[in-house]
């Protein structure tokens, strides 16, 4: 990535302080797999808010939620999703996930 392009959220959240990280987030995560054609964009949304929420990362919904709003996925959709989760992936990830889904949206 050159060092003259506009910085990226990566860049901006934590590119000073783990810059290798940030470079992989951007060229391998966001450039390379999200871009994939195999999965929407929208099903892409969908896989990764749910592992979020079974996995109980709140801090991380607030970038991905938002996205996925972006991504075509509604907010009827998201809560749904949350609420099939809580008998898959337990109540108080769900509770957490719209607690955080109530806060972003």
């Amino acid at each position: 990535m050159s060092p003259k392009s506009a910085p990226t959220n990566a860049r901006k959240s934590f590119g000073d302080l783990a810059p290798k990280l940030a470079e992989l987030s951007d060229q391998v995560l966001f450039g390379d797999v999200w871009e994939r054609s195999e999965l929407s964009k929208r099903d892409r949304s969908l896989v990764t808010c749910a592992a979020l929420i079974a996995l109980g990362k709140t801090e991380q919904m607030n970038f991905h939620f938002p996205r996925a709003i972006q991504n075509g996925v509604t907010r009827e959709e998201l809560i749904e999703l949350i609420t099939h989760l809580a008998f898959y992936a337990g109540w108080p990830n769900a509770m957490s996930a719209v607690t955080k889904a109530r806060e972003l949206l």
